[in-house]
């Protein structure tokens, strides 16, 4: 028994498109579009798993609503003589109106329920008078131009956080120089005090010695003038 017609509308409808470089994470969008009444399971399956990143893979499309796909395809590469040989399927099948586990529906659906639709994959690469216009002419994604203003965002915070230990730094800096000053200020300014200190002192241990030579002094002249007068 044939299968049922695709009742998803696809677009593109036959193949996605990867526009290089592919140093870098590449997105294709892909849109999926329920024009029916009757909400619509769908998968999108591919022949290299390993080289893409979909998401989302899987889940449910409301009546008369649309989803979009973004289909990832990982670093490699490039080699322009090579035809790319990775396809995309996108399987569908009407949702019962009792359901209540996604996995088990797709477990149990019978091959005449399944519709299914196929895409072809296709690399390309800028053309070099495109190269210095491609950032301000050609289309990005929504998640590629989110990546590249992420990537702003950072490269201009690194910039003020140098900016700001830099400044931390001088700081540091200026901090130890007037620290260092002020520590010899005071060591000038202690040693002057002992200086002084260490000077009254002997001039008062001069003086203190000089009182007590003259007070023996007198007092042997004393006992002296005594012995005379007996």
């Amino acid at each position: 028994m044939a299968r049922p017609e695709q009742v998803l509308v696809l677009e593109p409808q036959h193949e996605l498109k990867f526009r290089g470089p592919f140093t870098d994470v590449v997105t294709a969008t892909l849109k999926l579009t329920n024009p029916t009444d009757r909400n619509v399971c769908f998968k999108v399956k591919t022949t290299a798993p390993r080289r893409y990143c979909v998401r989302p893979n899987s889940g449910i499309i409301d009546a008369g609503s649309s989803i979009n796909v973004s289909v990832m395809l990982q670093p490699f590469d490039y080699d322009p003589n090579e035809k790319s040989k990775h396809k995309f399927m996108v399987q569908s099948m009407l949702a019962p109106y009792d359901m209540t586990d996604m996995e088990g529906v797709w477990k149990e659906a019978k091959p005449e329920e399944l519709m299914d639709s196929k895409l072809r994959c296709a690399f390309e690469m800028p053309l070099e008078n495109d190269k210095t216009t491609e950032h301000t002419a050609l289309p990005k994604s929504a998640s590629a131009s989110l990546d590249d203003g992420e990537v702003k965002k950072i490269m201009e915070e690194c910039k003020r956080l140098q900016m700001e230990v830099q400044r931390l730094r001088e700081e540091n800096k200026q901090i130890r120089e007037d620290d260092g000053l002020r520590k010899r200020k005071v060591t000038s300014v202690s040693a002057s005090h002992s200086s002084s200190m260490a000077t009254s002192g002997m001039r008062d241990e001069g003086l203190s010695t000089r009182i007590l030579a003259l007070c023996v002094l007198f007092f042997v002249i004393g006992v002296i003038i005594g012995k005379l007068a007996l």
